[in-house]
């Protein structure tokens, strides 16, 4: 699908990134054991809009990332949105989970919003080595586009 077509960015549905990071929380709780947490992280991910193809290249590729991950930042009345996407199910997912905290948010709360949430709720000891390298690079990524727009 092109960008003509569809708003590829993700617009979430919690006010504010703290609310989104506790709304993540409270879900991941409900599922007994990672198994079903990272079912749950990869429906994330098939939800997420659209990606445009003409922007799954080297200039929006995350880099750090074991997994291909693409994205892109846009400042919108004050706020930053994000879109992303990735060749792996469950990076996608994580793709979904960091732009459900940071899209939507200006680029001075993206900043006060320290990804150490994804340590906190249990993400990055889950996860390999390599897959919690990429989802710090995709954290970075998007600060540093916060930090470029603020």
């Amino acid at each position: 699908m092109s960008s003509t077509t569809a708003d590829p960015f993700v617009v979430p549905e919690e006010t504010t990134a703290a609310e989104a990071i506790a709304a993540i929380g409270e879900e991941l709780d409900v599922f007994d054991d990672w198994m079903e947490r990272y079912q749950y992280i990869i429906e994330l991910g098939r939800k997420l809009p659209p990606f445009p193809a003409e922007w799954a290249n080297d200039a929006h590729r995350v880099p750090g990332c074991q997994s291909q991950v693409w994205m892109e930042s846009a400042l919108r009345d004050g706020t930053m949105s994000f879109a992303g996407a990735s060749d792996a199910a469950i990076v996608s997912g994580l793709v979904a989970l960091l732009l459900r905290v940071y899209s939507g948010r200006s680029p001075t709360e993206i900043l006060a919003t320290d990804p150490v949430f994804l340590k906190d709720l249990g993400l990055l000891e889950a996860l390999s080595t390599n897959r919690g390298n990429g989802i710090a690079s995709m954290a970075r990524a998007v600060h540093r586009a916060a930090q470029d727009a603020a």
